[in-house]
């Protein structure tokens, strides 16, 4: 009977955190879009800037609320690389590369980002995921990547520097909040990172505001409220917390559909036209997701963190800053 609770329970883990990090997925998914219409009253500067500020004023009330504790000194490089890769390397790097290309060649290039995150997640944790893992991962980036480049005329454009770069930084991010996530609450992880570049946000945000012309409507006003509430903290609170229960590579592939529900929102709410390949493309790269679903997450870590203590771990402002352990 033992044996089998503790199956239940690694069913039940394996399943809630799945569908936590998809619906982290979800919400990312908005992103490109949101910011499409964030640009159309603001500049690529202010977006980045004002959608920190105000996702900082999200997160502190969380913060007070829960009355969560300073993080451990011993974290603190690890909230800076989540800084540095999610809180202002991906947005700045995507912003400025939506200046230059359409919503939907931008999403096909992140749709890059599984295979970054799962081989940084590897080389960070020692986890060894299975070769058809690896195999599945890399044919759903080769379908993308390839995509990306036919819809381009074969050579990467300067928004594609971009865009590559930002695949990097945040793969990084990813990884690292992912291994946090595993020793306090998501939440918090986002949370710490967010309120750590407040100084240099806030007077970022001001000289961004009286440097570029700003025309405040509805779009612009709610594209940027998404990419801030959203974007840069709810979404990240779920999709960390996903990572942490089923693990950095097995999270990260969820994200191959990604691109494809970026699309769907690019073509329904931005009018934008999706050339005959995507359908094709999409079928290719939700197979992917489901083969490395199968596959199994990883195998066994040279270290990592214990079993979980319990498979209902508080989410919300209201928990304990008690340890969440990974079942990785």
């Amino acid at each position: 009977m033992r044996a089998q609770d503790s199956a239940t329970a690694s069913s039940r883990i394996a399943v809630g955190g799945t569908a936590l990090a998809a619906l982290g997925v979800a919400a990312f998914s908005l992103t490109f879009p949101s910011t499409h219409w964030a640009l159309s009253g603001f500049g690529p500067w202010s977006t980045v800037t004002v959608r920190a500020v105000l996702a900082v004023a999200v997160a502190g009330v969380f913060l007070a609320a829960g009355r969560a504790r300073v993080p451990a000194r011993a974290h603190w490089p690890g909230l800076a690389v989540v800084a540095a890769g999610v809180v202002i390397g991906f947005p700045l790097l995507t912003t400025l590369a939506l200046g230059t290309t359409d919503t939907s060649h931008a999403a096909v290039v992140v749709g890059a980002l599984p295979l970054c995150t799962a081989a940084l997640g590897a080389l960070r944790t020692g986890a060894r995921p299975s070769r058809m893992f690896w195999a599945a991962a890399v044919a759903g980036a080769a379908v993308v990547v390839g995509f990306s480049l036919a819809e381009s005329g074969g050579a990467p454009t300067t928004g594609d520097g971009y865009l590559f770069a930002s695949l990097l930084v945040c793969a990084a991010g990813y990884v690292e909040g992912g291994r946090l996530a595993a020793l306090m609450p998501g939440w918090q992880v986002v949370g710490w990172a967010l309120v750590g570049v407040l100084p240099l946000t806030v007077p970022a945000a001001a000289c961004s505001l009286l440097a570029e012309p700003v025309r405040l409507t509805g779009e612009s006003v709610g594209g940027l409220v998404w990419v801030a509430v959203v974007s840069q903290f709810v979404g990240l609170l779920v999709w960390y917390r996903g990572m942490a229960l089923i693990g950095v590579a097995r999270a990260s592939q969820l994200q191959l559909a990604q691109p494809v529900m970026t699309l769907v929102w690019s073509a329904a709410l931005l009018n934008e036209k999706l050339a005959a390949a995507t359908w094709p493309a999409a079928v290719a790269v939700l197979v992917c997701v489901a083969v490395t679903q199968r596959a199994g997450g990883t195998g066994s870590a040279r270290t990592g963190p214990k079993p979980p203590r319990s498979a209902s771990a508080p989410l919300g402002p209201g928990a304990r800053n008690s340890t969440v352990h990974s079942p990785e």
